[in-house]
């Protein structure tokens, strides 16, 4: 095979979105096994250029396993990862979110030596790693690659060192609701401080109103028996766990 074909493996994209960022730490997939720096891909249908240039890198690869991984043939049903986000996920059937809507999706990784290199605008390398994250634009560098495993036969597609942010955009994943949302109708006042008592409002089972609230040292009232408490006259027992005074003549309390 030429290395012409060989060299229409890599494609470097126009403007992108960029979804399941793990591309400054890398991260293993749900069946275990290596981890890998990973990004899915969101390639918008109206960027017929860059489709056309991947689906060009997607035949040269099919022609490279022909030569060196498949036996001399090219199947018949080989497994190629660019998928269509207004269809169903090849996974579980489902549709693809709503952020895949009229883009072609496609995942692409690297394995833990080959970190990804991420640029900005300005091509100079992103420092803050809160700059990278599952929303933003951005262009990357891809190769495919021809596999075949277990069985199974197809082209993948990997990270090709470079990633560049173009631009920021809405962060994709779950978001916690709005605080307003849930506590809203509770209310705005604020419950009494700790050691503090609330003051009562007026209502059945309260205080009459002409009675003054207690100020400063009281009388202590006359201690009433109550009923499990030590009778007079009888040595005090103690707890032998805790070392308290038993009252009521049970232990541990």
């Amino acid at each position: 095979m030429s290395n012409q074909n060989v060299q229409n493996t890599r494609v470097v994209t126009g403007e992108v979105r960029f979804s399941f960022v793990s591309l400054l730490k890398p991260r293993a997939n749900q069946f275990g096994g290596e981890e890998k720096y990973t990004v899915t891909i969101l390639l918008p249908k109206s960027d017929t250029a860059t489709k056309q240039k991947i689906d060009a890198a997607v035949e040269a690869a099919k022609q490279k396993g022909k030569a060196e991984k498949w036996n001399g043939v090219v199947p018949p049903n080989v497994s190629v990862p660019i998928h269509d986000g207004d269809g169903v996920k090849p996974s579980d059937g489902m549709p693809f979110g709503p952020e895949c809507k009229g883009h072609w999706v496609f995942t692409a990784s690297t394995g833990i030596d080959y970190p990804p290199k991420i640029v900005g605008p300005d091509l100079n390398p992103i420092m803050d790693a809160t700059e990278v994250y599952s929303g933003m634009y951005g262009k990357i560098a891809i190769n495919f690659s021809p596999y075949s495993f277990a069985g199974k036969k197809g082209v993948g597609c990997y990270i090709s060192t470079n990633v560049q942010k173009t631009r920021d955009g809405e962060p994709l994943g779950a978001s916690a609701p709005d605080a307003s949302a849930d506590f809203a109708s509770l209310g705005t006042t604020a419950p009494p401080a700790y050691g503090q008592q609330q003051a009562p409002q007026q209502g059945y089972g309260q205080q009459p109103q002409y009675q003054q609230p207690q100020q400063g040292y009281q009388q202590p009232p006359v201690q009433q028996p109550n009923y499990g408490q030590q009778p007079q006259g009888q040595p005090q027992q103690f707890d032998p766990i805790t070392g308290q005074p038993i009252n009521g003549g049970v232990y541990g309390i």
